[in-house]
């Protein structure tokens, strides 16, 4: 349409439409005896964690892999075992100010979810009750590459249908947002619904 300011939204899943109670999971760690964070710090410096960002391994392999250093905070494998357990079944939700933005746009335009994932994404948007929310979705664990690598970028406008410069791309790390930016993108550093609100205007108002 003349006018439009994009002709399509990609959007990051975690840290913009799905949200984690980090109190829940700092007050789990502290009943373990842990620094709110060590799990997070520990899961992170894996060297599985590209593998099950990638497809290679699944995110229990992943979990696993963390389960010797914190073992040896904690105590034994078991309760690090028990630990990772709980953590990773704290309460998630979808942002709903941000995915009725985003179903507002997707009436314009097609969504897009690119999302660095494991193998257990499938099951999050199930849960969430967004299986059905986006045109597409690309997650780094089926295509084998993680944002910010440009390829990840050329599969997900590859499936929205639109030039790099035509689309719109949202992300709360400003890494992911500078490389899509590189690519001709408008990038948005997502840090509360109404960044994204702001980014959408000019759509919504067509």
């Amino acid at each position: 349409m003349a006018g439009r300011p994009f002709d399509a939204v990609l959007c990051d899943f975690d840290g913009v439409l799905k949200l984690q109670d980090l109190e829940q999971q700092a007050e789990i760690e502290r009943a373990y005896g842990v620094e709110p964070g060590t799990v997070a710090r520990v899961t992170g410096a894996s060297p599985l964690l590209v593998p099950a960002l990638t497809g290679l391994v699944t995110r229990e392999e992943w979990m696993a892999s963390a389960v010797p250093v914190l073992a040896g905070l904690v105590g034994s494998a078991a309760r690090a075992d028990a630990l990772i357990g709980e953590w990773i079944t704290a309460r998630t939700w979808a942002d709903e100010e941000v995915l009725a933005l985003l179903t507002r746009a997707r009436a314009h335009v097609p969504v897009v979810l690119v999302s660095n994932a494991t193998s257990e994404l499938a099951a999050h948007l199930t849960e969430l009750e967004l299986h059905d929310a986006f045109d597409h979705v690309v997650s780094s664990y089926d295509v084998g590459v993680i944002k910010p690598d440009r390829r990840i970028y050329e599969i997900a406008v590859q499936h929205a249908g639109a030039p790099a410069e035509r689309c719109l791309f949202v992300d709360d790390r400003a890494e992911n947002v500078a490389a899509a930016s590189a690519l001709g993108m408008i990038g948005v550093h997502y840090r509360a619904p109404t960044d994204l609100e702001a980014a959408l205007l000019p759509l919504l108002a067509d």
